[in-house]
C-alpha cells in the first residue's frame, strides 16, 4: 500500500509527464500479459481517514477491486503493474486535470464460485480479484474529485453489449464538496455477484452494501460506463481510445452500448419478467431465461439528512448456464396454476378435493418429501403421496408448503397457496321457428355463487360472438350448428357448455339479382340468389320465362336467344320440407343486338385523292364512333375524312343500339401512292422562248429509276437522261448539232413508289 501526498509541485510534474510513463512502460512491458480484453467487473470505493496535514485536507484511503477472467483457454488476462490512475477535478461535465499516480502492486486473490448445491453440469469458470489499495491527501474544496482508472477490453463473448471485444471500462468514484466537507466515506459491496447462475432457476442475490456512517443507502441497475478502445500499438496506445489510456481520460463517461431494445441498463439481462434489484434492500431476484454472459451495472447512492453524499458504482458480468439441477419443485397445474416467487397458487373452481401433480425433479435424487397445510386450524401432512388429493373442508385459501428432501442439503421447497372458490354450473337453451327463417333466442340458466358472472357466446359462424346475457341471433347459413357458452365469474372460475342446433328453415325472403335487366341478343345473364339461409342442401328450382329452367343451381348462369320480356320464377324448399317462393314479373327484357356495317368513296383513295366519304350501313344503332386508324375519330354517322399517309390503314365502327348494346366492324382501306407524268407531242427550238425544249410534266414523288430516251427515224439515240427535270434542247446528246426536223421516239421508264416498273413510250415531233 502506497502513501501519497498530492503536492502542487507533484500536480504539475504529472500533468507533463504522465503520457511519457505510459509510453515508456508499453515499450518495455510484455504486450501479452498487459492484454486487458477479458475485463469482467470492478468498482472503486474510499474511506476517508481523517485531517491530513492540515485542517484544509482530508487523507484517504482509496480502494480499487479488479475482477478478470482467469481461465486459460480463455488466454488469461493479467492486472496492471503499474496501474495509473487520474485525479480530476470540477464538475462530471466540466472539468480540469488535477494530478495522476502510479501504483505498483497489486493483491491478487482467486474468487472460488460459490456452487450452487444439488446442480450437475456446471461450465468452468475462473475469476481472480486485483485489489490496488493507496492513501492520498487531497485538499478541501468546494468542488467534486473524480479518481479514474480505464482499461479494454471486455469479454468478446458478452450478449448484451454491441462489439464487447471493443468495449473498455471506467472504473471511477466521485467525491463531492459535501463529502469531503463531512469526512465521508463511500458505500462498500459486502458480496461480490456469483460467477454461475443457472438458467430457468430462481435468483435471490444479496447485494448490498454497509456504510460505516449508517448513511441511507438506495440501489438501482444503472449502465457501467465504457473507458479505453482496442488500439494495442503506438501511436494511439496510451491515447484515450487505446487499450490502457495514460492518464486515464476525464469525466464524461460513455456508458456501455446496450443493445436495444432487447437490452438496456435497468433490463439488462431481457426477459419478461426482468430480474430487478430492490432498491431498499439490495436484493437481486428473477429468473434468468436465456444462457450466456451479461454486463450489469449497480449503483448504490448514499444520502444524508435527504442529500446525496456519493454514488458507488459496481460493474460485473453474470454467467447464465445451462445447468442440471438434481432437486427442484416443479407443479404442474394447467390454466389453474400460478407460479410467483417461490409460490405455487392453484384455483379450484367447485371442487373442494383438489390433485396435486407433482413434476418435481429429479425423482432419482430425491429420498423423502413432505406436504403441509393449515385446513382452517387443522395440520395436514403428507410425506406418502407424492401427488396427493387434498379434501379441503369448504371455500377459502388454504397455505401449504412442499418440501424436497428434508434436513437434507439437496434440498428445495416451494410455498403451495390453494384458493377454494364457488364453481359455475353453465347452460342455456334455445328456440326459434324452424321453418320460416328468423332470429334464434337464447336463454341463459346459468347459475354462479360468487356473482359477477360474465358470458362470451360463441354461435357456431365465424365471427359470430356475444357477451350479452341472453342475446338473440340471425344465422346468415343453415346447417348443424354447435353454440357454446362460456361463463367467468367474478373469482375467475368458468365453466363452458355446447350444444348443437340443426337450423333449416326456409329463407324468410326470396331475393334475386340483377332486379331487372335489358340487354341485346344472346343476352347471357348469371342469376344470383341472395336468399339466406341457403346452401347446397336446399332444393333450387328456376324458371326463365321463356321455356328454359333450372333444377339444385343456387345462382345459374342463363342465355336468352329471342326478344322478348321476360318473367322468372325462384323456389327453393329445405331439407326439413319448408318451402318458399317467387315470380318476378318481367324483370329480363332483350332486345336486338345492333348490326354494324359500312362502305365508303372512293373504294381506291390514293395519295392525290385521299379523302374518303364513309356511308353508315348499320341496322338498329342510334350512336357511332369511328377510329380512322392512328389518324383521327369521329361521332358523325356518315364523316368523310382525308388520310395524311399512304398504306393500309384500318377503319373501325363501333355502334350502339338505344339499349345500350354495341357491335363493330372495321375494313383495311389500301391508300395507294400515286405517280402520274405526262409527256408533250411537239416542241420548237428555235430560241422563241415558247416551247423550247421537250420535258414530261406530272407527279414522280416516291419514284425510283427514272430514264428517258429519244431515238431518230434511222434508230441512232440522239438523247439520253437520268434526271427527269432535264429537257431535252433538240441537239444531239445536247452538245451536236441540231437535229433535223421530223418525227422522233421517246421511251421513259421509272419504278412508282411500290417498286412496279411503268413505261411511257410514244412519238414527238421536232419543228423548226
Amino acid at each position: 500500500m502506497e502513501h501519497v501526498r498530492l503536492a502542487p509541485v507533484f500536480i504539475m510534474f504529472r500533468q507533463l509527464c504522465g503520457r511519457l510513463l505510459g509510453v515508456l512502460f508499453f515499450l518495455i512491458a510484455s504486450a501479452g500479459w498487459l492484454e486487458s480484453k477479458h475485463i469482467i467487473g470492478g468498482e472503486v470505493t474510499y474511506e476517508c481517514m481523517g485531517p491530513g496535514s492540515s485542517s484544509s485536507s482530508r487523507l484517504y484511503q482509496i480502494t480499487m477491486k479488479i475482477y478478470r477472467d482467469c481461465d486459460p483457454g480463455a488466454g488469461g488476462a493479467g492486472f496492471d503493474t503499474p496501474a495509473y490512475f487520474s485525479f480530476y477535478r470540477g464538475t462530471e461535465a466540466v472539468n480540469s486535470f488535477y494530478s495522476s499516480l502510479t501504483i505498483n502492486e497489486v493483491a491478487i486473490t482467486k474468487i472460488v464460485p460459490d456452487t450452487p448445491k444439488c446442480i450437475q453440469n456446471i461450465p468452468f469458470v475462473c475469476v481472480e480479484e486485483g485489489i490496488y489499495r493507496f492513501d492520498v491527501e487531497l485538499p478541501v474544496i468546494n468542488e467534486s474529485y473524480f479518481i479514474v482508472y480505464q482499461r479494454c477490453c471486455r469479454n468478446n463473448s458478452i450478449l448484451n453489449i454491441y462489439t464487447p471485444e471493443s468495449i473498455g471500462a471506467t472504473y471511477s468514484v466521485e467525491i463531492t464538496a459535501q463529502a469531503q466537507s463531512l469526512c465521508n466515506d463511500s458505500p462498500v459491496f459486502n458480496d461480490f455477484p456469483p460467477l454461475i447462475i443457472c438458467k430457468d432457476s430462481p435468483l435471490d442475490f444479496d447485494h448490498s452494501a454497509t456504510d460505516a456512517d449508517g448513511d441511507q443507502l438506495v440501489y438501482r441497475f444503472c449502465a457501467p460506463e465504457n473507458g479505453g478502445g482496442p488500439v494495442l500499438t503506438n501511436p494511439g496506445y496510451t491515447e484515450c481510445g487505446g487499450a490502457q489510456p495514460i492518464p486515464p481520460c476525464p469525466p464524461p463517461f460513455d456508458p456501455v452500448p446496450y443493445i436495444q431494445p432487447t437490452y438496456s441498463a435497468t433490463n439488462p439481462m431481457g426477459g419478461n419478467p426482468q430480474v430487478v434489484v430492490n432498491p431498499v434492500s439490495g436484493l437481486i431476484n428473477g429468473t434468468p431465461i436465456q444462457v450466456g454472459r451479461y454486463v450489469v451495472g449497480v449503483c448504490v447512492d448514499e444520502y444524508r439528512n435527504g442529500d446525496k453524499l456519493s454514488t458507488v458504482r459496481r460493474d460485473f458480468q453474470f454467467n447464465v448456464a445451462d445447468c442440471d439441477p438434481t432437486v427442484l419443485v416443479r407443479l404442474d397445474g394447467g390454466d389453474s396454476l400460478i407460479y410467483l416467487d417461490r409460490t405455487y397458487y392453484l384455483k379450484s373452481c367447485g371442487g373442494k378435493d383438489v390433485y396435486i401433480n407433482n413434476t418435481s425433479l429429479d425423482p432419482n435424487f430425491i429420498s423423502s418429501f413432505t406436504w403441509n397445510f393449515d385446513l382452517q386450524g387443522t395440520p395436514y401432512f403428507n410425506d406418502v403421496d407424492w401427488s396427493p388429493i387434498v379434501s379441503f373442508p369448504d371455500t377459502g385459501v388454504y397455505v401449504g408448503k412442499l418440501v424436497l428432501n428434508p434436513g437434507s442439503e439437496c434440498s428445495d421447497s416451494a410455498g403451495v397457496v390453494v384458493r377454494i372458490f364457488p364453481g359455475v354450473e353453465t347452460d342455456f337453451s334455445y328456440a326459434y321457428d324452424t321453418c320460416v327463417a328468423g332470429p334464434v333466442q337464447f336463454t341463459n340458466l346459468t347459475v354462479g355463487e360468487a356473482g359477477g358472472l360474465k358470458w362470451n357466446w360463441q354461435f357456431g359462424v365465424p365471427g359470430a360472438t356475444s357477451t350479452e346475457k341472453s342475446p338473440s341471433f340471425l344465422y346468415p347459413i343453415p346447417g348443424n350448428l354447435v353454440v357454446s357458452l362460456e361463463a367467468i365469474d367474478t373469482n375467475y372460475c368458468r365453466e363452458s357448455i355446447q350444444k348443437e342446433i340443426t337450423y333449416l328453415p326456409a329463407p324468410a325472403t326470396v331475393i334475386v339479382r340483377p332486379s331487372s335487366f335489358v340487354g341485346c341478343l344472346p343476352g347471357e345473364i348469371t342469376f344470383e340468389n341472395l336468399s339466406t339461409p341457403l346452401d347446397s342442401t336446399y332444393q333450387v328450382e328456376w324458371t326463365f320465362g321463356d321455356g328454359g329452367t333450372s333444377s339444385g343451381v343456387i345462382s345459374p348462369t342463363y342465355t336468352y336467344t329471342t326478344p322478348g320480356i321476360y318473367s322468372v320464377g325462384l323456389s327453393i324448399t329445405s331439407p326439413i320440407g319448408c318451402s318458399v317462393s317467387d315470380s318476378f314479373s318481367d324483370l329480363i327484357r332483350v332486345v336486338p343486338s345492333p348490326v354494324a356495317d359500312f362502305s365508303y368513296s372512293p373504294t381506291e383513295p390514293t395519295s392525290i385523292e385521299p379523302t374518303v366519304a364513309f356511308i353508315d350501313q348499320s341496322m338498329d344503332a342510334d350512336r357511332w364512333f369511328w377510329q380512322f386508324d392512328r389518324f383521327g375519330v369521329s361521332n358523325l354517322q356518315n364523316p368523310v375524312f382525308s388520310f395524311p399517309d399512304t398504306g393500309q390503314v384500318r377503319v373501325l365502327l363501333v355502334v350502339t343500339h338505344p339499349e345500350g348494346c354495341k357491335d363493330s366492324i372495321s375494313r383495311v382501306i389500301d391508300v395507294s401512292p400515286e405517280v402520274r407524268w405526262f409527256m408533250p407531242n411537239a416542241f420548237s427550238p428555235n430560241g422563241d422562248g415558247t416551247n423550247d425544249v421537250f420535258l414530261g410534266k406530272g407527279s414522280l414523288e416516291g419514284a425510283t429509276n427514272f430514264e428517258m430516251t429519244i431515238w431518230n427515224r434511222w434508230g441512232e439515240l440522239v438523247f439520253e437522261t437520268d434526271n427527269p427535270q432535264e429537257a431535252w434542247t433538240g441537239r444531239a446528246q445536247q452538245t451536236g448539232g441540231l437535229s433535223p426536223a421530223g418525227v422522233y421516239v421517246y421511251l421513259v421508264r421509272f419504278k412508282d413508289p411500290r417498286g412496279q416498273l411503268l413505261e411511257y413510250k410514244g412519238y414527238v415531233t421536232l419543228i423548226r
